[in-house]
């Protein structure tokens, strides 16, 4: 299963940058995060991420949601699976976390020192 979410992955973010005409999602600045497929391989967790930070969360969801039925079209073409899960895009926000959490460490190194 580890090598199929990984493979969906990077499938997924080539589809992005290479297939995908609406500028806002090949662009470069949305990242395929990781990819969850369901055991039964009829649906998978798209968790996806942006640059442009969670401004943009419900813009870029709302894209990925309306092209999901062209990318698993894609994914089906490209990798002839026996099913082509159905895509779930989520928002993954550890990006976003792991910077705050950055920011008040250096604060807290900051007052310390």
């Amino acid at each position: 299963m580890e090598r199929l979410n990984s493979l969906l992955r990077q499938e997924l973010s080539e589809l992005l940058r290479r297939e995908v005409k609406d500028p806002r999602l090949s662009s470069g600045m949305i990242s395929i995060t990781e990819v969850n497929i369901a055991n039964d391989l009829k649906y998978a967790q798209v968790f996806v991420s942006s640059l442009g930070g969670l401004e943009e969360k419900d813009i870029v969801l709302e894209l990925l949601r309306r092209a999901g039925g062209f990318l698993r079209w894609e994914l089906a073409r490209d990798l002839h699976l026996r099913y082509t899960p159905e895509l779930d895009f989520r928002w993954d926000d550890r990006i976003e976390h792991g910077a705050h959490i950055l920011e008040l460490l250096d604060k807290v190194k900051k007052a310390d020192g």
